[in-house]
């Protein structure tokens, strides 16, 4: 693969939105991923690996949870700053953003509702790499709908008898604790902290994935799995309680795309401006011009919708719908950034020298991970017509 010699583009001045903080922050991840994911993610991706060895490097820089007080090992970051990390981890890879954000759903979980003890024994551990979680609420008939799960809980003497599995799990196979979600007997939901080595917990790997290849997915088994009392998280009869923990992952999915986009763009400009055809740069010709223009208008657009939200999550305004739109816009538009700049080099363009192949795979899977296009349609629908069409 070629060297990292990435240009974000900026027509709008977007930077002077953003505050010295959120400069550094953003600055400082960038050339953390030219230094560590560039020089090897292409090979991690062909061959199927994870890159384990970014793991400590990426808590070193805050990558997991740095929104959280320093108490329990963030770095008191905003919002914004989270999400500039978020677009420049995913420009480096999916895979990357995924360990940095599952790790940061499953910190946030526990801060938001978990007991002082809870975080505390958890939490620094987590923000400092030496544990990997994940988070367990998708199921393999279940994905869409989580009110509709099959994972079940009973209470018992002193701990929580748990049944069912969990599929599409990111870091499920090398995770230490799992924040798994059931469902009790009354219709109530419970979030439970499950360590690695409670009796009836198992795992297994997901294979042959065409997408999102150099990250670690996979299934939690519950066979008659016993937790400790102390390991319930919440217990809720709200499904809302659910759906609120996704806001995080969906919010950093939103700029994360925007990352491989901003990418996308920077290659093609830069090859375009190398590529000679019929003795000129295949810049100087207008059907290479509009596709550039063409993907450049899409991501100031949501260039400037990125950073609304960012703006509405550190004042806490954010909505469910707000990130669900951002989500699914910035998903759709890194799709078809990727696809004209696939078009611009050709040949070349699904070639391991370039990371536009690898991003158009990730890309598929984001189309569906963190919820499908069309639910964040009906999500926003509810919202501006007041009539649910989730039957």
């Amino acid at each position: 693969m070629k060297k990292d010699n990435f240009r974000s583009p900026d027509f709008y001045s977007i930077d002077t939105l953003f505050n010295e903080e959120q400069l550094l922050v953003r600055n400082a991840v960038r050339e953390w991923v030219k230094e560590n994911v560039s020089p090897i993610i292409e090979e991690c991706a062909l061959s199927g690996s994870f890159p384990d060895h970014l793991i400590l490097k990426l808590a070193e820089i805050g990558g997991f949870g740095g929104f959280l007080p320093s108490k329990y090992g963030g770095a008191e970051i905003d919002y914004t700053s989270y999400g500039l990390m978020m677009q420049e981890l995913e420009r480096g890879d999916s895979s990357i953003r995924v360990l940095s954000s599952v790790q940061s759903l499953v910190m946030n979980s526990i801060y938001s509702l978990g007991s002082e003890k809870q975080k505390l024994n958890y939490l620094p551990k987590l923000a400092s790499g030496e544990i990997i979680g994940s988070f367990g609420m998708s199921e393999p008939n279940h994905g869409s709908d989580p009110s509709s799960m099959k994972s079940h809980y009973e209470e018992k003497e002193d701990y929580y008898l748990i049944n069912g599995s969990k599929m599409w799990i990111g870091h499920a196979p090398i995770c230490n604790l799992a924040l798994v979600w059931a469902k009790g007997p009354s219709n109530t939901f419970g979030g439970f902290i499950v360590d690695r080595n409670t009796e009836g917990f198992s795992t297994a790997k997901i294979e042959k994935k065409w997408s999102f290849r150099a990250s670690e997915t996979g299934e939690l088994i519950f066979q008659n799995m016993k937790v400790p009392k102390e390991n319930l998280l919440v217990e809720t009869d709200d499904i809302k309680d659910l759906f609120n923990r996704l806001n995080i992952g969906r919010f950093g999915v939103a700029w994360g795309t925007l990352g491989i986009a901003m990418e996308c763009y920077d290659v093609a400009l830069k090859y375009s401006s190398e590529r000679k055809q019929f003795g000129n740069t295949i810049n100087s010709y207008q059907l290479i011009q509009k596709k550039l223009v063409d993907m450049l208008t899409e991501i100031t657009k949501s260039q400037v919708l990125t950073w609304r939200l960012g703006l509405l999550m550190d004042k806490g305004e954010a909505s469910f719908e707000q990130i669900s739109l951002a989500k699914k816009v910035n998903v759709k538009m890194a799709c078809e950034v990727a696809k004209k700049s696939r078009s611009v080099l050709g040949g070349m363009g699904i070639t391991g020298e370039y990371p536009i192949m690898r991003h158009i795979n990730n890309l598929e899977a984001l189309v569906t991970y963190q919820g499908t296009d069309e639910i964040h349609t009906l999500i926003i629908g509810k919202k501006i017509t007041g009539i649910s069409a989730i039957k």
